[in-house]
């Protein structure tokens, strides 16, 4: 397995099991096949609700024997309604709870969008806390402190633009060290990769796949679907492989960490093996011409919310 070094030394495995869309009840079991399979990076948020459950896998899978704790990486994400200076270790405190443990490897800011602490998912702009209400450097300070007190190794964000890393590191007294964006062939992201990879950034992919189980109120009839792709099918065929596997095999190629969902035990299995495919610089730049621009996650949930202080280009490269 690669791994993805941090600058300390401490090494993070370039596939993970994600867990967003994974319901409580089936999420248990894939984290334990994941782990059985050989899986030893977990990606979790507190707002999946579902890191009980994880958590009964994870400590299931550390008094069975099946792994340490100190072999597992695991990830876990700030919500949109613990910005603020004193609601930042509250919201750590709760995972880590729901969790079983006693730190994270990697935190994450999930969004750069604030909420009031009451406020789980925003449905008129006074749910909402402003940039001047709550700065992200106010949030980031949180970050900072919940590391310095090793509740969590590392420190990151997901969903930020080079425009919000930008003030983030005028700030910080250190740059974040992950930043986990939606990433395929459809949204290659090269510049924010680039731009994270400059300044000693790593990038995590997430919905590598396309993410065709997102819910229903964030789909069109007429959104692309990527595993369907000829491109993509007509390689995964010429290297006897599934298009999942060549999906996250082109993340990997690109030396970032990919974090595929699955509550499928044989797909949980076929995903960690995509590792064994040997992409080509010809095959990778067949994947960089696919015709389809498009971003499944679109933010909108925040941005079209009736007198939402946040706009497009607070979240994307726009």
């Amino acid at each position: 397995m690669k791994h993805f070094s941090f600058s300390n030394g401490d090494k993070m495995p370039t596939i993970g099991l994600g867990t967003w869309k994974s319901a409580p009840g089936e999420v248990t079991k894939a984290v334990t096949w994941a782990l059985e399979a050989g899986y030893r990076h977990i990606d979790c948020a507190a707002i999946y609700q579902n890191e009980q459950e994880v958590g009964d896998a994870l400590n299931a899978a550390f008094e069975k024997g099946l792994v340490k704790r100190e072999d597992v990486f695991v990830t876990s994400k700030l919500w949109n309604n613990r910005h603020q200076r004193d609601q930042v270790s509250k919201g750590l405190e709760q995972t880590l709870k729901d969790l079983k443990l006693e730190y994270l490897d990697l935190y994450l800011i999930h969004w750069p969008v604030s909420l009031k602490p009451d406020v789980m998912f925003p449905e008129k702009g006074k749910d909402f806390l402003t940039y001047k209400e709550v700065p992200l450097a106010e949030t980031w300070a949180g970050m900072e402190k919940i590391k310095e007190k090793g509740k969590a190794k590392h420190i990151g964000v997901s969903n930020f633009n080079i425009s919000k890393l930008k003030e983030i590191m005028a700030n910080a007294s250190q740059n974040p060290e992950m930043n986990q964006i939606e990433l395929h062939p459809y949204l290659p992201q090269e510049k924010l990769v680039d731009f994270c990879k400059s300044h000693g950034v790593g990038v995590t992919a997430y919905s590598p796949l396309g993410s065709s189980d997102r819910p229903k109120a964030r789909r069109k009839e007429d959104d692309p679907v990527l595993m369907e792709d000829p491109t993509i099918n007509d390689l995964a065929k010429r290297h006897k492989c599934t298009p999942a596997q060549l999906l996250i095999a082109y993340a990997l190629h690109r030396d970032l960490v990919v974090i595929p969902k699955s509550a499928n035990q044989e797909r949980i299995k076929q995903n960690l093996e995509a590792a064994k495919v040997n992409l080509t610089t010809e095959n990778m730049s067949l994947i960089r011409e696919v015709g389809h621009k498009f971003r499944y996650i679109d933010g909108t949930f925040f941005t079209e919310v009736p007198g939402s202080p946040f706009g497009a280009t607070d979240l994307w490269e726009v």
